[in-house]
């Protein structure tokens, strides 16, 4: 018989408001596309960025334009073709990993030819708010290792300064997702290490990337809304020292696994992230997360509940899925 497959759109709230320097959310909307055949059932799950064009709607249509393919039989290169790099593109190549898996007995690990994942230390994101609204959430997490903190504002070096006061143990990654003008980039990078900053994200608009080039900065600078796919790695060289590789930006795991060995021959260091989404959506990023420099896998943690089958996490320590949840 041929594939079935079937797609709903499932609402999370977050863990009270999410804010970023863009926008500020209260829920996310996340595209789940389940394929089956013969009785083994794939899934996979994206989740539809704004910043990207995208919105839940716009990724059904994209993937509902496949169907007859997809459920014809459609292999994880023909994909690569035929949809570009984005959410729904990762929703339905996760989702033939995740079938071939359960068809074949094998993981996928196993069928991508890697070594079996074991567990990584997650970073901890902290929503933008006020320095005390800050310093109260990183006191409350003070034990974890690693903090990412979202920023964008005057107010900046206050939120570290307080964060880091109320986490002192803690190594910190700072975001501005794009927030930041160059001056003010450049007033702020050089306190930033003195206050346990470890990696600065995406501080300039991605279209602004060219004021980076052949400057020096007391912290290392790693591309996030600059960092898409393979493509996209070039024009990022003497820009950035690490990308950040997020299944929804590259349109899956095929694509994520080329794209970070290629970021490593460019010299490159990897951050494995994440858009805020349940623990199908960073199943399949635990792959890619071995041996990564920085992983920002805790989407599952800013939600007010996940799936239940979902990742078990202790502390900031994520264990590899179960077999029921993805791969």
């Amino acid at each position: 018989m041929n594939r079935r497959l079937s797609l709903a759109v499932e609402r999370f709230p977050t863990r009270g408001s999410f804010t970023i320097s863009r926008s500020s959310v209260t829920a996310v909307d996340l595209v789940v596309a389940t394929l089956e055949r013969d009785g083994a059932r794939g899934r996979g799950e994206c989740r539809p960025y704004a910043r990207y064009g995208e919105t839940p709607a716009s990724v059904l249509d994209e993937i509902e334009a496949l169907r007859a393919v997809v459920e014809g039989g459609m292999t994880r290169a023909e994909l690569q073709r035929a949809l570009r790099p984005g959410a729904a593109r990762n929703a339905l190549d996760c989702a033939l990993w995740d079938l071939e898996a359960k068809q074949s007995g094998r993981a996928v690990w196993q069928l991508a030819g890697l070594t079996r994942p074991g567990p990584v230390v997650t970073a901890f994101t902290l929503s933008l708010d006020s320095a005390d609204a800050m310093a109260a959430a990183a006191a409350a997490n003070r034990d974890r290792p690693l903090l990412k903190l979202k920023l964008a504002g005057p107010e900046d070096l206050a939120r570290v300064a307080a964060v880091h006061s109320a986490a002192p143990a803690a190594t910190l990654i700072v975001d501005a997702n794009e927030g930041w003008t160059l001056a003010s980039f450049r007033a702020i990078a050089p306190r930033l290490q003195e206050l346990g900053v470890a990696l600065v994200e995406q501080p300039l608009p991605a279209a602004e990337d060219a004021a980076l080039a052949g400057q020096s900065w007391p912290l290392p600078l790693c591309a996030d809304e600059s960092s898409h796919d393979r493509a996209s790695l070039a024009a990022l060289v003497g820009r950035y020292a690490y990308v950040n590789v997020k299944l929804d930006k590259t349109g899956g795991l095929t694509e994520a696994l080329a794209m970070v060995a290629e970021a490593r021959r460019l010299g490159f260091g990897i951050m494995v992230g994440c858009m805020v989404a349940s623990s199908l959506a960073m199943a399949p990023a635990l792959l890619l997360a071995q041996g990564a420099d920085y992983v920002d896998l805790d989407g599952p943690l800013l939600l007010a509940h996940d799936r239940p089958e979902g990742l078990r996490y202790d502390g900031s320590t994520i264990d590899p899925p179960s077999a029921e949840l993805w791969g």
